[in-house]
């Protein structure tokens, strides 16, 4: 509970030692350079075309696009905002909205969505939603992304394994790593991550479990299915089908995918560029649904391009982000096969950009996802997540035990947020 108030109090603190804000726009002064922030260096070719573009229309606007790997991005974010130097325009994600909504460091668009007559209706209305907050928009929705079974074509054809379809269930997965896995090689079956939303988010749905209630005041962590939903990463860690916490703590699981050392990963639509470009998993891999449990679950989410409130260039901020929302911009990304975008109409390019993986199974999973879990302050549980799941992943603690450690903690991070 002391981080969202530490957070909070921090980012609120800075904001208001700054000197300028959203409302002292100097865009009519000159040429105008506008920072970009992202995290995903995968995705960065198509942005720097779509920016050229945008500049092409606008010539007195320049983008600075910014990097920062994802593990440092929030971190960064957080320090920038507090010293009035977030970038103009940067992209935000569900677990950290309403935190950065809610203390001022993005700046609503509703006003300039109607001046526009903007048609948001485009956009799912799962993203939409998800980047509002007490009735104004923050960001128009950039990209979605679901979660496939990726596998390894040629270590299934060494083990003389059928590669996974959408009848697998879970013991299908459970039998299919054991048989994968080889001790000698020290291969193994798949990875069982210690990550939300590629791994036990969509098992603890497939189980009918919960992470957070509907109304956001309470952890379904002491729920049994969702119990259920945790223990079927934990088995296959135990049984010797995926490396240990440990050694994917000195490996990471995208690591051993990408080294022919796992025959299974759970990865996003987002992969693509990645496995793409690497020269092991290029004509290696495909993906297949997610193999279901009780019942067939998916997560979904997706990313918003979003702007500073102290942002010194208000009006390039916002045509930029208008571009970055339109069709144009969206088919450029499609095209380029960098991630799904958000806007109606433009995914099928982006599976046909890829003709060797079947990437018709991450829009068909729209059918049946579920929206990623967060609340106000989510980077709070979060946290507990993974102090208590750590255990449990280690082999110290029973899962069982372990989660309902975590309730109680979650549970009294999310009634912080309501005080």
């Amino acid at each position: 509970m002391r981080i969202r108030r530490t957070m909070a109090a921090a980012i609120t603190v800075a904001l208001a030692l700054a000197t300028t804000g959203c409302g002292s726009d100097s865009d009519g002064a000159g040429p105008v350079t506008l920072s970009y922030g992202i995290w995903d260096q995968n995705q960065a070719p198509a942005l720097e075309r779509i920016a050229a573009d945008f500049e092409e229309a606008n010539p007195d606007i320049t983008v600075d696009i910014q990097v920062t790997p994802f593990e440092q991005y929030f971190t960064k974010l957080q320090a920038a905002a507090g010293g009035g130097e977030a970038p103009d325009v940067f992209w935000m994600n569900g677990p950290n909205f309403q935190l950065y909504a809610s203390n001022g460091v993005i700046a609503p668009i509703s006003a300039q969505v109607k001046d526009d007559d903007l048609d948001t209706s485009v956009f799912p209305e799962a993203l939409t939603d998800l980047y509002s907050l007490d009735g104004e928009l923050y960001g128009l929705p950039k990209d979605y992304d679901t979660i496939g079974l990726w596998y390894n074509k040629t270590l299934f054809d060494a083990a003389g394994v059928d590669y996974p379809d959408e009848s697998w269930t879970w013991a299908d997965l459970q039998d299919a790593a054991a048989t994968l896995s080889d001790k000698k090689t020290g291969t193994f079956g798949i990875t069982a991550a210690l990550e939300g939303q590629q791994d036990y988010y969509n098992t603890i749905f497939q189980a009918g479990g919960h992470v957070v209630s509907e109304d956001g005041t309470g952890s379904g962590y002491d729920d049994p299915a969702t119990v259920d939903g945790l223990r079927f990463w934990t088995d296959l860690i135990e049984s010797g089908s995926s490396p240990s916490l440990q050694q994917m703590t000195d490996t990471l699981p995208l690591q051993w995918f990408e080294s022919g050392k796992t025959a299974m990963f759970y990865g996003g639509s987002w992969n693509v560029a990645e496995f793409k470009n690497n020269d092991y998993t290029r004509d290696k891999v495909d993906v297949a649904p997610l193999p279901q449990g009780k019942e067939r679950a998916v997560v979904i989410h997706g990313l918003a391009n979003v702007i500073s409130a102290n942002t010194d260039h208000a009006d390039a901020a916002w045509k930029f982000v208008k571009y970055l929302g339109s069709e144009e911009a969206a088919r450029t990304q499609a095209e380029t096969g960098t991630v799904i975008p958000a806007y109606a109409g433009t995914q099928q390019a982006w599976v046909d950009a890829s003709p060797d993986y079947d990437l018709q199974v991450f829009l068909d999973a729209t059918g049946y996802a579920k929206p990623l879990p967060v609340s106000s302050n989510t980077a709070a549980w979060n946290a507990a997540e993974a102090k208590y799941l750590t255990e449990a992943w280690a082999g110290r603690t029973d899962v069982a035990v372990a989660a309902a450690k975590l309730a109680d903690a979650m549970n009294a991070n999310l009634a912080d947020e309501g005080n």
